[in-house]
């Protein structure tokens, strides 16, 4: 699938999927429909990879199971990002853990980098602590929307500031994989998806 075409789509659905967001009467169908974006949005990424080497899938592989386990560990324990717990919004759960939730860190991981990369950004130390700070941001704008949507919740609703200091930390490991992966890096489509995501929970940051 060509670049443009795919970024039409990205924009095409989280516009969709904004609206579905804003108007009362349709969250409850568009909270349904989330688990099924993910996984569209993961494979028109997918489809416009180049050359999709064994390097590529290692790291999808490596990032959804590092992102299921960490969350795993965190919503089991507390002691990771704090004290929270999955709603409906994100689907079926294991122990309490939305499946997607790994496929959710694949698709943050991959656009950010994607996105340094497109900008030029290629010395390591640069990418990871932009990438890493660009990924806490991101999370900055999604804990309120996701409270508010029941992705999930946190124990008396405040978030914790150990789990942004996690998830910069965290990421900084996923994307210092990304950067020492082989797989060639010019996703343009995946940077259409980081910014239209990244402005799609601001808009609705902006009405929580």
């Amino acid at each position: 699938m060509k670049f443009k075409t795919c970024s039409l789509l990205i924009i095409l659905f989280y516009s969709v999927g904004l609206f579905g967001f804003m108007y009362t009467p349709t969250i409850s169908l568009f909270k349904q429909l989330v688990p099924f974006h993910l996984l569209l949005m993961t494979g028109l990424l997918i489809s416009t990879q180049p050359l999709r080497s064994h390097s590529f899938w290692t790291f999808l592989a490596i990032t959804y199971v590092a992102g299921f386990l960490i969350e795993l560990a965190g919503t089991q324990t507390g002691l990771i990002f704090g004290s929270y717990a999955y709603g409906s919004t994100l689907g079926f759960k294991v122990f309490g853990t939305p499946l997607m939730i790994g496929v959710n860190w694949i698709l943050v991981i991959y656009s950010v980098g994607m996105t340094l990369w497109q900008f030029g950004v290629r010395n390591r130390y640069a990418f990871v602590s932009l990438g890493a700070a660009s990924v806490t941001v991101l999370d900055f704008l999604i804990e309120p929307v996701a409270m508010k949507y029941d992705y999930w919740d946190w124990a008396g609703g405040i978030v914790p500031v150990q789990n942004y200091i996690v998830w910069f930390f965290f990421s900084a490991f996923l994307l210092f994989l990304f950067q020492r992966s082989a797989f060639r890096k010019d996703n343009r489509s995946a940077s259409t998806l980081f910014i239209v995501q990244f402005l799609f929970f601001l808009i609705l940051y902006l009405q929580v």
